[in-house]
Parts: structure tokens; C-alpha cells; sequence
């Protein structure tokens, strides 16, 4: 699920080799706790870079992996090597900035080379600034047809000896790539600066006395030498190694990192680069939060909030438990293998609590966490479903512990690899494994179910009365996805309860578990293996439904010959025996059953839509802005298929500028492959949602319209039929690449982002921003010819 993307690339591929999942570590620099703060710009040249450039060159997916977003980024330079190669047979070199090399000398040894040195004349970055100022685009108009800008393209990273011949081959690559030209006071700074050779601005910020004496609480608490605690900081460290930390009642936008390192409190931290979070370390060793040194990006942002009250609900949950241990379990691969297996010591109940109070930042975790560039299994999931979760009263994992040691053999995840063979942990799980859990959760839950007459509405998680983040909606944007708190949009075609061996194996597979420097048998299982956990977590759903429902509703979901052959393989017949506790009083029972969840603690969350889903007295007036917008939520909607995946709709009224999200929900027979997604696509009945706000990372167009023209904006778009008509759409209202208020317009997207959510805001990224054409030729060939990242 998981901020996830497939797409297959023979055509692009000289040896037509299989791309899987690509799917990142993110790497943060690590500075002692007196160093400078993040993401505010340190300095007006890095509020320019942030705003010009990082918004391309931010993450693994940063062309030539040139990360502006910090110092050590710009100090690194470029590479001509690809994280995203997924072809390859062994697993590359890691390249984490700030973590697997630390000065540039040892990046130069790395074969990355300076992008901002003049010794021989302008250096890299001052020339492509230049060639970006000179291209010839006619502004406002789509690019020139030999421009790719799909974020799949084949980059040439010109080494400084080569921009000679680079410029000459390309004349339009120039930075920034593919834009209207930088506003005048921003290009000038930049070049300045860029004559300059480029000065970082590393300016310490020496951090509160209060957040200093919060920090040593809590690295106090993780590196507590008793037993029982030792385990409890390894659980917790695990699954928080990617988290962007906020201290609890901290206005300001400082975050930290959750590392290993040789050093102790007091000293200046010394991080051990391992792989994976769960890989031996290598000796002792100390918990240390320290401060994140790059601009925030949303794509990669994922807020946890600690201080005092987390300390003490850690306590809660897993130090006041009745339970002890004699020794502590090894550091392995297999440890990341079967997690359910490594902190079995460790009461079910506390490591499912855990995980629901933060069920958002978790299920965030597989969205944005390990990826900067597509994400892995986004074609493994629906365009858009609603989650919920287990009690943990009704989960058998939580309240019956001989189910969950029967059940732990068969819940290993696929990630080791033996001598270049396919490990005999992969062979298990590709024949037995998920087939065999199936059967012992069907049986075991099957005659509870004798007992107790099925599940009911009690047996869904409510948040415990205060948690909005018991019920999430999340998007697939085609090579992105997003999660949000609530039920958006109309009743989804599907939706998922996620139970704790669920849970923890999703995060394993995509967050903790996942490598993406790591090779073609690792990316392609991780792929497999969820496309495993998405059918149990869709079970799971099935079973709160009318029994002479389930199999009709599942067939809907998996429609075509080879489905079947799937299922044969890989799955069990569904149980359509069992009933479920639940009376339904309409003839809509899956709109019932997830509809009636909002009526639980509604609170927390919206009980309506009142855009996309409500009902006489809950929808939005007509004299709104919002009420206006909902035709666009009509089905049949034939005119979605030609929108993009996201697209911002920006409504300026006197008062201010409201943005919408407009959501291309696309349609398909089923999700359940990997290659030839166009083969499945049923575009016909795909759908439009609209929500307020803005939610995901990467925006791939922007309209623009007065208040007095919405309706105009929903009638043209609600008459597009062809491209040509899309097209007319977007000469009225659109904002291309090319437009000359591109730019400020960027900036007022970004602004709002920043006032929905200070601590959740992030910088987003423009790399996916698309040029409409008369055949969308670079657009349909990215999204209907490749189904394989």
C-alpha cells in the first residue's frame, strides 16, 4: 500500500530484463543535538533552492541523485549511477546521504563528482541555470514534442568535462528542466550564488534547553540495560527508524531521526549504517535522536509525535506487562523475516496497541516511508478503499496466544537470499504459506464464529473513543498513493480490515524490510507478497457481509480467466459459511456495513461527504463553491478517463484562494498483476472525487478559476469526450508548464499546504507535473504501456 508504483519497461530496456518494486530508505543527514534546526531555509538562497529546486531534486528520485535540500547534498554532487535500476541481479552499493559516506572525498570515491566547482571554468550548475534561461518555450503553450519529461527518462548527469557536448545534444536541458523561466529575482540570486561556487550555509541553531532535556529523556528510556526495556527500544526503534520525530508541544517545525550510534548521550552521535533497521549491529551501541539537516519534503514526511506523555504510554503498553524474558532474540535477516516470531516475547496485545495508536502514521509509513519514486505495490492496490481494524478483543492473534504461535511458522515474509537461489523461505512463501495461513485463520476464526454468532460492528476497532485514525481512505495515484484520516469520497469499490499479523507483516514488507538498493528477487517478492496481503485484508472485510455475498462481491473485484487460475494458486475458497453477527436493513449491505462504522463514535470523523457522498440535508449548498463542484462526483463520469491522477483546482474569491483536489479514481477489472496494466483498465467507468484541501505529494496539474466561472469549469469539463475537448479544458483554465505565473503559482499551492497543517507540511514535488498534448504521447505511454517500476 504504500506514498508504491509498477510499471514494465521493456521497451525502454536494451535487455528487456524485469523492473519490480522500487521502494527507498530514506536517508537524513545526522548532526549533533547543538546543530542547526531543519527545514526552515537557512538561508534566502536555500528558500530559493527549496522553492526552484528541490522541488526536483530532493530525494532518490533526484535526477543524477543530486539532493539540493541540504549542504551535504549540494557537497556530494551528482552521480551517473541509478538507485532505481531494478534489473539489477545483486544488490547495489548504498548510497544514503549522510549515512553510507559523510565528507566529499569519500562521495568522489563513490564516482560522484562536483556539480558546483569552477576550476576550469563555469561549473555545472552555473551552465545549466544559463541554458535554462535561454530555452526557447513559447509560454503557456505545451512542450516541444522531443522534450521527454517523464520521470521514467534516461538521464545523462554530464560530468563537468561533458557539458560541452551534454548542451550541444540537448539544447533544451537546461535547469530548471522543462519550466516557464525563473522569476527574475530568483534566477539572479541563484546565479550569483552558483559564480560563487555554490557557499553552503551551514549556520548551526542551538536547540531549546527544554528540547535538549526532552531528547535525554527519551534516549534515558530507549537505553535502559534491563532485558524486558533492551526489547521493548529494539520494537520501538524498528518501527520508528523512519520517522520524522516531533517533540510533544513543540510549535516549531523541528524534527529528529531515530538512529543507532557508537556514541552516547553527551557525546556527538556516530550512526552504525546497516541495511535494514533489524541488521546486527555490530557491537554496543545507543539510541540517539537527531536533528533532521534537510528541507522537509512531503513525499518522505512522517510525523510521530514523542516526549513525556509517549514515554509514559510506552511504559503503559509494554514495561508494566506481565512478562519476561531470559534472553534477546538475534539480529538477521530472519528477524525481519518473521517479526512476529523476534518480539514473541512481548504480549500481542501492547505490539497491536502500539501500532493502532498511530495506525495513520503507520499505514503513512508504507506510503511515503521507504520511497521517494513510485511506490512499491501501487499497482497491488485499488484506486481508492477504505481501512479499518480489528479490535483487539476480536482478534484471536491478541486474545489467543496458542493461535498466534500455531500461526507464526507460516507468517515469514520473503526477504532473504541464499548463494544467488531462490531462498527456500521464498519457495514456501510462493506455494504454501499464504494458502496455509488462510486455511488456519479460516478454520480458527470460522468456529468462534460457532460461538458467537459472527462479527458485528463491535468487532471493528472505534478508535477507543478518541482516535480519528481508526478509520483512513487511501488514494493509488498511479505511481503514488496517500492515506488520509476519515472516510473520503463515494462507498469504494473495496475495503480492508486489518488485523495485528496483517499490520505488522504490511509494515515489514514495504517499511522495515524493504531495500531499495536491493536486487530483482527481493523487489519482485516484496510485490508478490502484498499482493498477497492485500486479498487477506479484503477477506478480512468479507467476512462482516452477508454470507451469499462474499463470493459475487469478491468476483467483481477479480474479474478475467486468468484471475481464476490466480486464485487456484494462491488462494482459498472464501468461507461463505460462516455468518456474519451483523442484521443489514437495506439491499446495499456493503454501503450499510461501512457507512454504519461513521455512526460509531461520529465524533471523530465526518459521518457524510458532502461533496461526494450524502444525502438530503447533508450535502454541500448549492451556493457554495463545493456545492457547485459536486457534478464532477456524478457517475457515469465518461469524462474522467482524460483528467490526470491529481490535479489541484485553485478558486480565487475575494477573500482568498481555495484549493481543491480533484482525484481521477481509476477503474479496473483487477489489480491483481503486475504487467499489463492497460490490459486491465476499464476506463469507462472510472470517477472523479473532490475534496477540499490538498493531500497528496505530487500535483500533475494545476486549474485555475474565478468563483464566478466554477460552474463554467464543471460544465466544460463535464462535456469533455475526446482529448481535443480536454485539451479546450485545459486552454481555459489550465496552468501548463509553460505558463508564465507557473512559478507563483507553485508557491501559493505550497502555501496553502503549508496553512492546512504546519507540522504535517512538507515542500512538494513537481517531477510528475504533466504536459497535456494532443495525444498525450509521453502521458500515455508512462501510464498505459508500462505496468512495472
Amino acid at each position: 500500500m504504500i506514498e508504491i508504483c509498477f510499471r514494465h519497461l521493456n521497451a525502454l530496456l536494451p535487455n528487456s530484463r524485469l523492473l519490480a518494486v522500487v521502494l527507498m530508505v530514506i536517508p537524513l543527514t545526522a548532526v549533533p543535538l547543538q546543530a542547526q534546526q531543519t527545514n526552515a531555509p537557512r538561508s534566502a538562497i536555500q528558500d530559493v533552492l527549496n522553492k526552484r529546486c528541490v522541488v526536483c531534486h530532493g530525494c532518490y528520485d533526484a535526477p543524477c541523485q543530486l539532493k539540493l535540500s541540504s549542504p551535504d547534498g549540494l557537497s556530494r554532487g551528482a552521480s551517473k549511477t541509478k538507485v532505481y535500476d531494478s534489473a539489477r541481479l545483486d544488490d547495489a552499493p548504498m548510497t544514503r546521504l549522510g549515512i553510507d559516506a559523510k565528507t566529499a572525498p569519500e562521495w568522489r570515491q563513490r564516482d560522484f563528482f562536483a556539480v558546483t566547482e569552477s576550476n576550469n571554468g563555469p561549473s555545472v550548475l552555473e551552465q545549466l541555470l544559463r541554458a535554462g534561461r535561454n530555452n526557447d518555450f513559447k509560454l503557456g503553450a505545451a512542450l516541444p514534442d522531443r522534450l521527454n519529461i517523464s520521470p521514467l527518462r534516461k538521464n545523462s548527469c554530464p560530468m563537468p568535462s561533458e557539458m560541452g557536448d551534454y548542451l550541444d545534444d540537448h539544447p533544451l536541458g537546461g535547469m530548471p528542466f522543462a519550466t516557464a523561466p525563473l522569476p527574475d529575482a530568483d534566477y539572479q540570486k541563484l546565479l550569483s550564488w552558483a559564480k560563487a561556487d555554490a557557499p553552503p550555509d551551514e549556520t548551526p541553531t542551538v536547540l531549546p534547553e527544554t528540547s535538549i532535556e526532552h531528547i535525554e529523556k527519551i534516549e534515558t528510556f530507549l537505553n535502559n540495560g534491563q532485558l524486558k526495556a533492551k526489547l521493548t527500544a529494539r520494537y520501538i526503534y524498528e518501527h520508528l527508524f523512519l520517522a520524522h520525530l516531533h517533540l510533544e508541544d513543540d510549535t516549531s517545525r523541528t524534527f529528529f531521526r531515530l538512529i543507532r550510534s557508537r556514541t552516547p548521550t553527551g557525546e556527538p552521535p556516530d550512526e552504525i549504517a546497516s541495511r535494514r533497521p533489524f541488521d546486527d549491529p555490530g557491537g554496543d551501541f545507543f539510541y540517539r535522536l537527531v536533528p533532521l539537516g534537510d528541507t522537509i519534503l512531503h513525499k518522505e514526511h512522517i510525523v510521530y509525535e514523542i516526549g513525556p506523555k509517549r514515554l509514559e504510554r510506552y511504559k503503559s503498553l509494554f514495561l508494566a506487562s506481565d512478562w519476561e524474558i531470559d534472553a534477546l532474540p538475534h539480529y538477521s535477516i530472519d528477524a525481519g523475516g518473521n517479526p512476529l516470531s523476534t518480539f514473541r516475547a512481548i504480549p500481542a496485545r501492547s505490539r497491536y496497541q502500539f501500532l493502532l495508536d498511530d495506525a495513520l502514521y503507520f499505514v503513512r509509513s508504507f506510503i511515503r516511508g521507504p520511497v521517494c519514486y513510485g511506490q512499491v505495490a501501487v499497482n497491488v492496490i485499488e484506486d481508492r478503499f477504505w481501512v479499518t481494524f480489528l479490535a483487539p478483543d476480536a482478534d484471536l492473534s491478541v486474545t489467543d496466544n496458542a493461535y498466534l504461535e500455531e500461526a507464526i511458522p507460516i507468517l515469514e515474509l520473503p526477504l532473504a537470499k541464499v548463494e544467488g537461489k531462490i531462498s527456500n523461505r521464498l519457495k514456501s512463501f510462493l506455494t504454501l504459506g499464504p494458502i496455509k495461513y488462510q486455511e488456519l485463520r479460516q478454520s480458527r476464526y470460522a468456529a468462534e464464529t460457532a460461538q458467537n454468532g459472527g462479527p458485528t460492528y463491535q468487532d471493528i476497532w472505534d478508535g477507543d473513543g478518541n482516535n480519528i485514525d481508526a478509520r483512513l481512505t487511501v488514494f493509488r495515484n498511479f505511481s503514488s498513493a496517500s492515506v488520509v484520516p476519515g472516510f473520503s469520497g463515494a462507498v469504494p469499490e473495496t475495503a480492508w480490515v486489518i488485523d495485528f499479523p496483517l499490520f505488522e507483516r504490511i509494515y515489514y514488507n514495504l517499511v522495515a524490510g524493504f531495500d531499495v538498493f536491493g536486487n530483482v528477487e527481493h523487489q519482485l517478492t516484496t510485490r508478490i507478497y502484498m499482493d498477497s496481503l492485500r486479498r487477506e485484508g479484503e477477506r478480512n472485510f468479507l467476512a462482516f457481509l452477508p454470507r451469499d455475498l462474499r463470493d459475487p462481491l469478491h468476483e467483481s473485484w477479480y474479474q478475467g480467466p486468468l484471475v481464476s487460475l490466480v486464485d487456484r494458486w494462491k488462494e482459498r475458497k472464501l468461507d461463505t459459511s460462516s455468518p456474519t453477527g451483523i442484521r443489514f436493513q437495506t439491499g446495499q449491505p456493503k454501503s450499510e456495513f461501512l457507512t454504519e462504522l461513521l455512526q460509531i463514535e461520529p465524533r471523530l470523523w465526518p459521518v457524510s461527504d458532502p461533496i461526494n457522498r450524502c444525502s438530503a440535508g447533508q450535502c454541500a449548498a448549492t451556493d457554495t463553491i463545493e456545492g457547485r463542484l459536486r457534478p464532477l462526483t456524478a457517475t457515469p463520469a465518461p469524462f474522467a478517463k482524460f483528467l490526470p491522477d491529481i490535479a489541484l483546482l485553485l478558486v480565487k474569491t475575494d477573500a482568498e484562494t481555495k484549493i481543491f483536489t480533484l482525484v481521477h479514481d481509476k477503474a479496473h477489472s483487477n489489480v491483481a498483476f503486475i504487467f499489463n496494466e492497460d490490459l486491465r483498465r476499464d476506463p469507462e467507468n472510472d470517477s472523479l472525487t473532490v475534496l477540499p484541501g490538498q493531500f497528496s505529494s505530487y500535483p500533475n496539474f494545476v486549474f485555475k478559476v474565478s468563483d464566478a466561472n466554477v460552474a463554467a469549469f464543471v460544465d466544460a469539463v463535464r462535456d469533455v469526450r475526446t482529448q481535443k475537448d480536454y485539451l479546450r479544458v485545459v486552454e481555459q483554465f489550465g496552468i501548463r508548464r509553460t505558463d508564465p505565473s507557473f512559478w507563483s503559482m507553485l508557491d501559493l499551492v505550497q502555501a496553502g499546504l503549508d496553512a492546512q497543517d504546519t507540522i504535517q507540511a512538507g515542500l512538494l514535488d513537481i517531477n510528475r507535473y504533466r504536459d497535456p498534448k494532443p495525444l498525450d504521447p509521453i502521458e500515455r505511454l508512462f501510464e498505459y504501456t508500462f505496468s512495472v517500476d
